[in-house]
Order: C-alpha cells, then sequence, then structure tokens
C-alpha cells in the first residue's frame, strides 16, 4: 500500500470515528429531551439563527447538522415512537432539543419571523399589494416599470404618487424580476424568513406532530369572533349568564315597551 492510500485510509478513518461520536452524541440528547423538534433553517442567515439561538438559550438547544447524519441519530436513540420523524427530515433540517413545551416553542417561532425583500422566482405565499398614496420615486425609467404592474400613478411635487392601491403578484403566482425591483424600490418586504418547524416529538404523549402552526393573533381574533357568536345565539335562545343578563333584561324591556305602544294604539 503507499504512502498516498495509507494516509487516505487514515483520513477516512478519522472522519467516520467523528460521524459516529457526532451520531452518538445527539441521539443522547434526543434521549434526554422532552421535546425533539425538526424545523427548516433554508435561506435563514448565519446571523439570524445565531441570534434565535442565543434568544432560546434558555429553553432549547438547536443541533445543526446533515440530514443523514440526523437520521441516524434518530435511529440510534432506540425509542420505537421518535422512529417515523426520521421521514421527516429534509435538507437544510436542524433538531431542536428543549424540556419546554413543543406548542409554545412553534408559537414563538412564527412570533419571531423578520420581512425580507422578493427575489425573482419566489411564490407568493399572500396576494402582495402596493398601497395608493405617495412615495420617494421620481419621474423616469421607473414610470415604465410602474405601468408595466398596471399601477395607476401622477406626479405631485416632482414624486410619483400611487393613485390607486393594487394587487401586484396575487397569491400562488411567481414574483417577476420587475416586480422583486419595483418592491424593493418602494420598501415592501413581502415575504417572512426564520426557523420553520417542519414535525416535533412530544415524549409525553409519545406522538409526533406534523403541520403544526400556532398564530396567537389570529387565535385571539377567532375567539372573539367565536364568543361574539355564541353571545348572539345565547340571548336569542334566551340563556341567562353573566354575559348575557343584561341584554336580555334590555331586551325583554324593548319587548314590553313596544307591547305597551301597540296595545295604546289598539285602545
Amino acid at each position: 500500500m503507499s504512502e498516498k492510500t495509507k494516509k487516505s485510509e487514515i483520513m477516512k478513518s478519522q472522519v467516520s470515528k467523528e460521524k459516529v461520536e457526532a451520531v452518538k452524541k445527539l441521539a443522547e440528547e434526543m434521549k434526554n429531551a422532552n421535546t425533539i423538534m425538526l424545523v427548516s433553517i433554508k435561506s435563514l442567515p448565519a446571523s439570524q439563527l445565531q441570534k434565535m439561538k442565543k434568544s432560546l438559550r434558555e429553553q432549547a438547544t438547536i443541533r445543526v447538522a446533515k440530514k443523514s447524519l440526523i437520521v441516524r441519530a434518530v435511529e440510534a436513540t432506540g425509542i420505537s415512537e421518535l422512529m417515523p420523524l426520521a421521514e421527516k427530515v429534509v435538507e437544510d433540517s436542524a433538531v431542536l432539543l428543549s424540556n419546554g413545551d413543543a406548542f409554545e416553542l412553534t408559537a414563538w417561532f412564527n412570533e419571531n419571523k423578520n420581512p425580507i425583500a422578493a427575489k425573482e422566482g419566489q411564490v407568493a405565499e399572500a396576494d402582495i399589494s402596493v398601497e395608493e398614496g405617495p412615495t420617494d420615486l421620481v419621474p423616469g425609467p421607473v414610470i415604465s416599470e410602474l405601468g408595466a404592474l398596471g399601477l395607476q400613478i401622477m406626479v405631485e411635487d416632482g414624486k410619483i404618487t400611487i393613485r390607486k392601491s393594487k394587487v401586484a403578484v396575487k397569491k400562488g403566482d411567481k414574483v417577476n424580476a420587475n416586480a422583486a425591483s419595483i418592491f424593493q424600490k418602494l420598501g415592501i418586504k413581502p415575504f417572512m424568513i426564520g426557523i420553520t418547524p417542519l414535525a416535533f416529538f412530544d415524549k409525553k404523549s409519545g406522538k409526533i406532530f406534523t403541520g403544526v402552526v400556532v398564530d396567537k393573533k389570529k387565535v385571539l381574533e377567532d375567539l372573539i369572533i367565536g364568543k361574539s357568536k355564541a353571545i348572539g345565539f345565547a340571548i336569542n335562545i334566551a340563556y341567562t349568564t353573566k354575559d348575557t343578563i343584561g341584554m336580555l333584561l334590555a331586551k325583554a324591556n324593548a319587548q314590553m315597551n313596544a307591547l305597551n305602544k301597540l296595545n295604546k294604539g289598539g285602545n
């Protein structure tokens, strides 16, 4: 065996040992965690990832590793209920380990995303609108660019004003080069970037959860709407509670007054 071949074999052996140790370490950390969460860090800047790691320092640990290593670590835990999680691992994944509540962590990730500019080829997650009003753009070639998006404009005091709000890119459509350029010039950042939970294993229940989205703002809005509908229904069936008693009495009083007027009119 040549000297070059020997060195190559030694290097392979060292790399192999490092991988084995890395898998073993991650597997042990998984065994000791109550929550094991797969998250996507695709397109996430390293600086933002480090910032989020720091913010979560007291609650969780994030381990960034290659797809194959994460899969092997899951298998190495020997936890049968955890095995299906290996199928959820994708490229640009990371593993979050915590003894905290997975749903609270999911909500935290949803709240801690930052707006970013659009790039050509990105698919709009929601309608992207250009709102009416003044801009800092001066007349020039940009006028034709704005026109290409179907925007109605006028010039006021040497600056371009958008005359009417318009959806420039519909949900599900791709952002073209012109739209991306205009959004950037207008300071519109229509996309959000952050850590996205993919799936998590909850050791207490022994179950894997996927597609969980916890939007506290939407939940609160739904609760308010739900309460309003429930109170309306309760009043219709004359169901008394501390929230409805006042309205029921007011309704009864109004009906009594209406009856009195009808009786007086009949006399």
